[in-house]
């Protein structure tokens, strides 16, 4: 058979990642209409819209079981189908009780894509040009909060709330079918008979990127679903301009994560510039804090500058995880990783919501950049990486 091309399956991975994260961390677009059409507060609302992060809580490390068991293909393409269901049933639910559970269960089938489209860069491409093709996988986040914040606002204007869950469950619909119809799983090395691969976890350095990876994602959320409120509620700006600004932002953030994954390659390893990053992370959310608190002219561009830089990094987390893990392992982990960062994705919304409406956005945005400089301080240095991985009897 002949071999498909690394570029397409990569493409076709991202393609999947990205329908997922269309509606898993697009769906603060919703924030303001939910507020005002159900009439919730903002910390109900950002607990509805925090449903998908915490269905995948309990699927993530699962569907890499099933993506290292099964293969990639039939994980992504069977998750992404049952999600287009759930977020169908979701835009008719009428009780905002019913509507975040069944956004919660959308969100355990489409974080199908998470583990196995990461399988595909390390199945696929070799490690000198993994980092900036897991920076095109991971890119996928961004482009689909890209793709949320440009059809959000016409499918609130045509159809409301209801036309919005639709028009996001078409989408994970066809990425779907064309999952199912062209992806070739990638080649595996051959068991060892009599052995199999131990548990990748006996290596400190794997606890500790999972480590950073949680105290990073405090930035990225504090910015990503709060900036939108921030910006119409305190700047007085249009939603519809507040809405292409931050769209825009996610553009710039796909930018960011392909220079950071190149930058990993020269490097030769993921830990050191995830380390550098993360300061610079926890520098620029300070600004923020303060310009925020002064009410300064210039606290929404640096809204958007911290939101780029927040995201610009994650890659690094995920091929690091992904080296670490091996390709036995790599479902798992990186299911086991994307488990830790939604952990703390699922729990963001609603506490900073409420810490914001008693303090105010300005100590939300320093408190993020005060985890941010932890998350350098967790990073593992490049030696504790090199570790290579060990196999034990069957």
């Amino acid at each position: 058979m002949e071999t498909p091309s690394r570029w397409a399956m990569l493409s076709l991975g991202v393609a999947a990642q990205g329908a997922g994260c269309m509606f898993i961390y697009g769906l603060p677009f919703l924030l303001p209409t939910l507020q005002a059409a159900r009439g919730l507060s903002l910390a109900e609302a950002g607990a509805v819209v925090g449903a998908p992060s915490v269905g995948t809580l309990f699927t993530l490390i699962a569907w890499g079981w099933a993506a290292d068991r099964y293969g990639e293909r039939i994980a992504m393409t069977s998750g992404l189908a049952l999600a287009a269901v759930f977020l169908a049933l979701a835009a008719f639910a009428g009780h905002p009780a019913l509507l975040t559970a069944l956004l919660g269960l959308a969100g355990a089938a489409g974080s199908s894509a998470n583990a196995a489209s990461g399988r595909v860069v390390l199945g696929w491409f070799p490690k000198e040009r993994r980092g900036v093709a897991m920076g095109w996988r991971q890119a996928a986040q961004p482009l689909g909060v890209a793709v949320a914040g440009a059809v959000t606002p016409l499918a609130l204007h045509l159809g409301g709330v209801r036309g919005a869950l639709l028009a996001m469950a078409a989408i994970c619909l066809v990425t779907a079918v064309s999952v199912g119809l062209m992806v070739v799983n990638p080649p595996r090395p051959e068991a060892v008979k009599g052995e199999r691969a131990a548990s990748p976890y006996g290596n400190p350095a794997l606890w500790r990127v999972h480590a950073a990876s949680m105290l990073l994602v405090v930035p990225q959320f504090a910015t990503a679903v709060f900036a939108l409120t921030y910006l119409v509620t305190e700047r007085h700006w249009a939603a519809g301009t507040a809405s292409q600004v931050v769209a825009a932002a996610q553009f710039a953030g796909v930018g960011g994560r392909l220079l950071c994954g190149r930058w990993s390659d020269w490097a030769g390893n993921r830990v050191g510039p995830m380390r550098q990053l993360a300061m610079i992370n926890a520098a620029a959310m300070i600004a923020l804090a303060a310009a925020v608190q002064a009410a300064n002219a210039a606290a929404p561009a640096l809204l958007i500058a911290g939101l780029v830089i927040s995201m610009s990094g994650n890659g690094l987390a995920f091929t690091a995880v992904s080296e670490l893990a091996g390709s036995t392992w790599a479902g798992r982990a990186m299911g086991a990783q994307n488990t830790v960062q939604n952990l703390v994705a699922a729990g963001t919304p609603p506490a900073l919501g409420v810490l914001i409406t008693h303090t105010g956005f300005g100590t939300a945005f320093a408190l993020a950049g005060a985890l941010a400089l932890a998350a350098s301080a967790a990073t593992p240095g490049v030696a504790a990486v090199t570790r290579p991985a060990a196999r034990r009897p069957a």
